[in-house]
């Protein structure tokens, strides 16, 4: 089963290309024009085992609001168009992945209803040239693109932390439950479709 998905996103304030393998081996080339959230896609990536390359041109001259959505928005196109009819997922994951002091928790379902909780706040309010809470805006983005119920708690100290432990809980979700279940062969939903 070949579940990767390419996508083009251009707009007047960026221009995206992206490539995702779902089941990859956690390689990653990303090009944002921002360090810490290329920081994040990678950790992402090789958390995730996903293959994710990524390259944006966007209107940082304005901020890194516009950069961080729609990168968000193509990659969760990029992953509803990767997993298709969802035959065979697990559907449903949680993880818990703590960073020294700060700890974030994902609970995800690949349910093709979208809906974004999030509790916490971010310790500080810039992690170099990205914006702490850009790392909530960017979960609720996916989710709405993907088709995910996502529920995301963050505590912690230090954004840097707060944020990296998003971003690595979040990859380990997904990766959980974009797994193939072998004894499975519809897709996990008594209505016969997701």
């Amino acid at each position: 089963m070949d579940r990767t998905a390419a996508r083009r996103r251009e707009t007047a304030e960026t221009t995206i290309d992206l490539t995702l393998d779902v089941d990859g081996q956690g390689d990653a080339r990303v090009d944002t024009g921002i360090g810490f959230f290329d920081h994040m896609l990678e950790s992402f990536a090789k958390h995730g085992l996903f293959d994710l390359t990524v390259d944006c041109d966007g209107d940082l001259e304005i901020d890194d609001h516009h950069t961080v959505e729609d990168v968000a928005l193509v990659l969760g196109a990029a992953f509803a168009e990767a997993l298709g009819d969802k035959r065979g997922i697990q559907r449903f994951a949680d993880r818990r992945i703590p960073l020294d002091e700060a700890v974030a928790s994902v609970v995800v379902d690949v349910s093709g209803r979208p809906l974004f909780r999030f509790d916490g706040a971010f310790s500080e309010e810039r992690v170099g040239e990205f914006t702490s809470v850009m790392a909530r805006h960017f979960a609720r983005s996916l989710a709405m693109q993907a088709g995910l119920t996502l529920h995301v708690e963050v505590a912690g100290e230090n954004a840097h932390h707060e944020v990296e432990a998003l971003f690595k809980a979040l990859a380990r979700t997904l990766d959980d439950a974009t797994r193939i279940d072998d004894r499975r062969s519809d897709t996990p939903s008594t209505k016969g479709e997701l």
